[in-house]
């Protein structure tokens, strides 16, 4: 388990790397992003790697580890998001998101290490399109808590759904 902890602390934190270094790029601009289209983000990524597992052609050249950092991103990004429209606020300054991002990566992990005590680690003997299929239902569902304006009666809410997203990403990340 300490492994695992290991593993996934060095995926995070490559994926936090690349987050901040896109808001230097860009700024803060993904704060316009309503997090219905975040989902959509993370379809599309989820799809392309999908489309070349199944294919086997990845005309972009883009490798599908960057997409699963991608989706890593937009699915923290998307918890950010939601953080801030439940507290009614509308920070830019990436000082104060990172720490919102720390704070979800956290309890994202700390979510993990619970569930992979329970799971025994199986996810290392899955293949890697499991996760991709994996993904795509929970963004299936997230759409469907969307479509139903975030009210569910007994299911977990899209919180819940886009940290299983980074748990499985991340999952795969380390697989590859």
């Amino acid at each position: 388990m300490s492994q695992t902890k290991q593993e996934y602390n060095e995926v995070l934190t490559a994926c936090r790397e690349v987050f901040l270094k896109k808001n230097q790029d860009y700024g803060t601009s993904w704060r316009l992003f309503r997090p219905s289209s975040l989902t959509d983000q993370i379809y599309i990524k989820a799809q392309r790697i999908r489309n070349i597992e199944e294919s086997g052609n990845n005309a972009v050249g883009d490798d599908i580890r960057g997409e699963f950092m991608g989706i890593v991103n937009y699915s923290l990004i998307a918890l950010i998001q939601l953080h801030y429209i439940q507290i009614q606020k509308d920070p830019t300054d990436i000082e104060e998101i990172a720490g919102v991002y720390d704070l979800w990566a956290e309890k994202t992990r700390d979510l993990m290490l619970l569930k992979n005590t329970d799971y025994s680690e199986v996810w290392r003997d899955m293949r890697i399109s499991s996760f991709t299929d994996m993904i795509l239902v929970k963004i299936a569902r997230i759409k469907q808590i969307e479509d139903n304006m975030g009210k569910t009666s007994v299911s977990e809410g899209a919180d819940a759904n886009y940290q299983d997203i980074i748990n499985y990403a991340i999952f795969a990340l380390i697989r590859l």
